[in-house]
């Protein structure tokens, strides 16, 4: 049992009942730890629309590949999710293992194949029995539950050392509605989406076009804005879904709607949340690191600068080190490969301004940055100088602690 991060909050959130949603995680027996919970279901109610981002690796898993099948179906009732093998560069035998499980869930829930979604997260390459999933999926629908979120997002764990939720509510004109999600990641983290698996359900009624165009939006500022260690997974998976079983409120026909300002900024919200939750489970991560990259030629340039940053395993070693090297900074930005001028660049950290210009300010003083880099929220402000554009990311610090894990990861 992996000791939890130090960055983890203290609780799991409460999350209160999605009206059209229930839960089961628990243990079947797919890991061998005893007690270890290792699969989870959501029933959904009928109608349930549903939106997807996934990885865009050249290695998907089986359960990936099938997502994106049916994800033009726009529905969803039910979501099966296994932990301990990710199914992943198993062939024909991964295949079998997703038809057995969408055919079993499918016929216990009574709902159409393509309404079924997958996803599985462990080890890569170690082929199952088709019925690996299936079989357990009878004791796992009489387990449902309507608030069985920390039991599902338990379930679905690897080298995570705390699980995740977040729950947010929005104003769709003047009605309320509620937004609650699970994730789980903490290594092989570099989401290129659209080892990351996201969960989200609202009560919302929402049709799927715009459920997508939402989900992807958010997407974007929240789960690829975040790396551990720059490693992209073969099963990242976001699922969003939308039950309509709240109350009645305004139709929404677009995600320009006015009156849908309000979820889509909860949506954002509740995304990133789950989304820094997952680098603050980082492998072996001790401190938070926050970029801020602005005055870049474009809001995409400024991500990938941040990302250079935040990727980069010097600027990582030495914020573990608690060591104020912004030269490391300035080198990362330089290999980004976007526009940058270096007699126009300026870098702070905790506040503190350090260069302006592509000079070192003549009364920079390091004593404030040094003591800033030993707490376990650590902030750089890269300001390009060349246009408006502006992203925010996040990354861990690379302490030993992530080799050990690694090292380990099958024994």
């Amino acid at each position: 049992m992996l000791e939890r991060s130090p960055l983890a909050p203290k609780r799991f959130p409460r999350i209160p009942e999605i009206a059209g949603v229930e839960l089961a995680g628990r243990h079947v027996g797919l890991k061998p730890a005893k007690g270890v919970k290792d699969l989870m279901v959501a029933r959904l109610a009928p109608g349930t629309t549903v939106a997807g981002t996934f990885t865009t690796s050249r290695c998907p898993s089986a359960p990936v590949d099938w997502c994106k099948k049916i994800l033009s179906g726009g529905k969803a009732r039910a979501i099966v999710v296994n932990s301990g093998n990710a199914n992943a560069f198993t062939g024909n035998a991964g295949d079998l293992v997703v038809d057995e499980t969408v055919k079993a869930a499918a016929k216990l829930i009574g709902c159409p194949r393509n309404q079924v979604y997958v996803a599985s997260t462990g080890v890569i390459g170690e082929p199952v029995p088709p019925d690996y999933i299936a079989k357990s999926l009878p004791r796992m629908v009489k387990d449902l539950k309507s608030k069985s979120w920390q039991r599902a997002a338990e379930a679905i764990m690897t080298t995570d050392t705390f699980s995740k939720g977040a729950v947010r509510t929005a104003k769709i004109g003047n009605t309320e509605v509620t937004l609650a999600g699970i994730t789980k990641g903490s290594g092989m983290i570099a989401p290129d989406m659209a080892t990351m698996l996201s969960f989200v359900f609202t009560d919302a009624k929402i049709p799927a076009r715009t459920l997508q165009s939402i989900l992807k939006s958010a997407v974007d500022k929240s789960y690829n804005c975040i790396t551990v260690d720059s490693d992209t997974s073969t099963s990242d998976t976001v699922l969003l879904c939308a039950t309509g079983k709240g109350k009645r409120h305004l139709a929404v026909s677009s995600a320009r709607d006015a009156h849908l300002k309000d979820f889509r900024r909860a949506v954002e919200e509740l995304l990133i949340d789950l989304a820094t939750q997952v680098v603050r489970d980082g492998e072996g991560a001790q401190k938070l690191v926050t970029i801020d990259v602005t005055g870049a030629m474009s809001a995409q340039s400024a991500r990938k600068v941040g990302l250079a940053v935040a990727n980069s395993p010097l600027v990582k070693t030495a914020v573990a080190g608690e060591d104020a090297n912004w030269g490391r900074v300035v080198m990362a930005v330089g290999k980004a490969g976007e526009p940058a001028d270096r007699d126009k660049l300026s870098i702070a950290m905790g506040g503190v301004q350090i260069t302006a210009n592509g000079q070192v300010l003549e009364d920079y003083v390091e004593a404030p940055v040094a003591e800033h880099m030993k707490g376990q929220n650590v902030h750089f402000h890269i300001d390009l100088g060349l246009g408006r554009g502006k992203a925010r990311v996040w990354t861990c610090d690379l302490t030993h602690g992530y080799i050990t894990i690694n090292a380990d990861y099958r024994s």
